[in-house]
């Protein structure tokens, strides 16, 4: 039986990565509510092509971008070619634990 040395101490670039990089890449579900109500089960039954359903939100007001159900960012439509977006014009502040949808 022949062996050969083998060097332990170099090391490659993937031992030396931390075990939160991987988390940079995982995907977050993202929700943009333009606005929020409460209809009855009759109403929703009834709902057919150009119902109108009123929102609690005033027209005007910032839509909100939940991210993983919390509450993240407001900001305003925007359009990007043929594709809608949402321009980020607040950072909500930061509340530990609470969740938002």
């Amino acid at each position: 039986m022949s062996s050969s040395p083998t060097s332990s101490s170099s090391s490659s670039p993937a031992e030396n990565k931390s075990p939160f990089d991987t988390l940079g890449t995982l995907p977050c579900p993202v929700t943009v509510i333009l606005g929020t109500g409460v209809i009855s089960v009759r109403q929703c039954l009834t709902l057919e092509p150009e119902s109108i359903l009123r929102l609690a939100e005033s027209a005007g007001n910032d839509l909100r971008l939940v991210v993983n159900g919390i509450l993240i960012a407001r900001g305003e439509v925007a359009l990007i070619d043929t594709s809608t977006a949402i321009r980020i014009t607040e950072l909500a502040p930061a509340l530990p634990g609470k969740r938002t949808a």
